[in-house]
């Protein structure tokens, strides 16, 4: 991976986690959603009339990625309800990588060095480690269907790194594959959130300015990993996004309040061992 690689991942982990605290901090998870993944759509609806239609072999994997992505925000709102942000967060995106990594060495036969399957352990040991809470942030018990929903999550995002991964290589450019993606995946779930929401949806408010925002922000960070898995192994990649769980551990300890112990500072350092790995 080279440097210009590595910075470009890594910005697109700051910007991850800030949209998802965007979500989680929404008064209506589902809806802060919503718009998030419309704006997602529109920024892409400018640029269709200029590219070409999908071929039927990109045509099918974008298919499966429009499933894919409706389940992975479904659950990720349904984490966001039941537990906090520094926690939901880091293991929904800890299992990923690892399941990425072998996958990618099984199927695709993108066999790593040692030393890199060493960092993606370390990236995925020092994210999961995150999660693990005895309490909340008010200080209750944690919710056990925040895990279950948050475990979830890891397998629709595994799922569709895999799957994107592959549609960014098949099509004619990434950047091309990008826009049909977030086309169709703010389209369909637009009208998941205005079928769910009905006319609240669409009334003009605060959080939708917010949802726009973090819709630009979202729309950067996964052109920036499509764009990166092109140039590079897609299990380093996806590993050294979830670095963005280090970026979510100050938002939950600093912005949020959720606490920030030596646990996460802890985790952070593991996760910054797994990232040096990657690099040598």
């Amino acid at each position: 991976m080279t440097f210009t690689v590595t910075l470009a991942v890594l910005a697109s982990a700051l910007l991850h986690a800030s949209w998802n605290a965007l979500v989680k901090t929404g008064a209506d998870r589902l809806m802060m959603m919503g718009y998030i993944a419309a704006a997602t759509g529109l920024v892409a609806l400018p640029f269709l009339p200029f590219i070409p239609l999908p071929g039927w072999d990109v045509a099918k994997i974008l298919a499966l990625s429009f499933a894919l992505h409706v389940g992975y925000k479904l659950f990720l709102v349904k984490g966001y309800e039941h537990g906090d942000f520094g926690q939901v967060y880091p293991l929904s995106r800890g299992v990923a990588p690892a399941i990425v990594t072998v996958v990618g060495a099984v199927w695709l036969g993108e066999i790593l060095p040692t030393a890199a399957f060493a960092g993606v352990a370390l990236i995925a040991l020092g994210i999961v480690s995150l999660a693990f809470r005895r309490t909340n942030g008010a200080g209750l018990p944690n919710d056990p269907r925040a895990l279950g929903y948050a475990f979830g999550t890891s397998l629709f995002i595994a799922a569709y790194t895999l799957n994107d991964g592959l549609g960014g290589r098949i099509a004619e450019s990434p950047h091309i594959y990008v826009i049909w993606l977030f086309a169709g995946d703010g389209l369909i779930f637009f009208l998941i959130v205005l079928w769910r929401r009905g006319r609240a949806f669409l009334k003009p408010q605060r959080a939708m300015a917010y949802g726009f925002a973090g819709g630009v922000m979202s729309v950067i960070a996964y052109w920036l990993v499509i764009w990166a898995m092109t140039l590079a192994p897609l299990g380093p990649v996806a590993a050294l996004r979830e670095t963005s769980v280090v970026f979510a551990a100050l938002i939950s300890g600093l912005l949020l309040k959720e606490g920030l112990g030596w646990r996460a500072v802890a985790a952070a350092c593991v996760v910054a061992a797994g990232v040096i790995l990657l690099k040598v």
